[in-house]
């Protein structure tokens, strides 16, 4: 089997060439990706590249047809991954995650690759009235980041058919270890600062809904994917990716931080703006279709994990929002020394 993995140099593309690695030894894996993450490593011993038989670095809006050549399974993870990215390079968010993903599934099929996995998300349902969201429910994408991901679907499933298998992943929020960690996401964000600081101050009143996946799960569900039959979904599916037990309250995930690591000060702000990204999410239809893909971490794992995992990396900072732990700050920081212009293109001097 041969595997192309787009956007394999950041947070959750680690897990994912180590799974395809386990699950195809003998199989051909080659990342593609545009860099800009690749010096964020943290624990690992190993670039996790070394694991893949090619690396290419390279821009997906531009990305070479050649490489599809005898590729089975193209896994799209490539993408301006969160909102404060979206907003502040809103062009880019719709140029990437859309336009140019959709653009890579029209070359993939015209090449003769057989499934398609793009990673979708379930922020696409923006507010909830605290009933879980099903695959058919209404959407309401709230930032650039969201939208751009459903706009993707919604060209995808065109493109879809027989021959032609493709699977749109709408995965709650990651969180856990990875070879890139990322602290940018809110579980991650509260271990983190319960380790450094002593404490967890929540933004918000604490109320929104948030489903959480560990990355390895996150791995777990797109090697499904990869090889899913037609019988097992159609030729074209959109499938939450989680588990109904890791619904919680962002006040819930404070407090599970709390109890797990000691003598932590936890301030919530019960007068805080309404957060309108709350959902809870309904992961039905993944345990029937992937059950044996199911999640297996739990949330007192991933944060033994995290805190096991900051020890060993002596962490300290407890400015790590200005660090490049979080991936914002990271392309401000290449674009402010002018390695990156305007539109996240490397520079020619660079």
């Amino acid at each position: 089997m041969k595997i192309l993995v787009v956007g394999n140099m950041g947070y959750v593309g680690p897990s994912v060439i180590r799974r395809f690695r386990r699950s195809y030894p003998d199989g051909i894996i080659i990342g593609f990706d545009m860099g800009y993450f690749g010096h964020c490593l943290t624990t690992c011993d190993m670039l996790p590249e070394c694991r893949a038989d090619m690396q290419c670095i390279g821009d997906l809006r531009k990305f070479p047809a050649h490489l599809l050549e005898n590729v089975q399974a193209v896994i799209q993870l490539a993408a301006i991954s969160n909102d404060p990215m979206g907003k502040q390079y809103e062009d880019v968010t719709y140029d990437v995650n859309h336009r140019s993903s959709v653009q890579l599934a029209k070359m993939a099929k015209e090449a003769g690759v057989k499934a398609f996995v793009f990673p979708s998300s379930c922020s696409i349902y923006g507010s909830s009235d605290g009933t879980a969201k099903t695959e058919d429910s209404t959407v309401d994408p709230l930032t650039a980041y969201a939208k751009s991901k459903i706009m993707a679907e919604r060209e995808l499933a065109l493109l879809a058919d027989d021959s032609f298998m493709v699977t749109c992943l709408r995965f709650a929020t990651a969180c856990g270890m990875s070879d890139r960690l990322r602290l940018d996401l809110v579980l991650n964000d509260f271990v983190a600062n319960a380790f450094v600081s002593r404490k967890i101050d929540v933004l918000s009143d604490g109320s929104p809904w948030r489903p959480l996946i560990h990355v390895k799960d996150m791995a777990r569900a797109i090697d499904w994917a990869a090889t899913r039959t037609s019988a097992n979904g159609g030729p074209f599916l959109t499938v939450n990716v989680g588990s109904d037990e890791w619904n919680y309250q962002v006040k819930d995930l404070a407090e599970a931080v709390v109890n797990e690591l000691s003598e932590i000060k936890l301030s919530i702000n019960p007068d805080a703006q309404l957060d309108k990204r709350s959902y809870r999410v309904s992961f039905q239809r993944y345990k029937e279709l992937a059950p044996l893909h199911q999640p297996l971490m739990s949330l007192k794992d991933v944060i033994g994990e995290l805190q096991g995992a900051l020890m060993a990396m002596e962490f300290h900072d407890a400015n790590f929002r200005d660090s490049n732990l979080i991936r914002h700050t990271v392309l401000r920081g290449l674009q402010k020394k002018k390695l990156l212009n305007e539109l996240l293109e490397w520079c020619a001097e660079s």
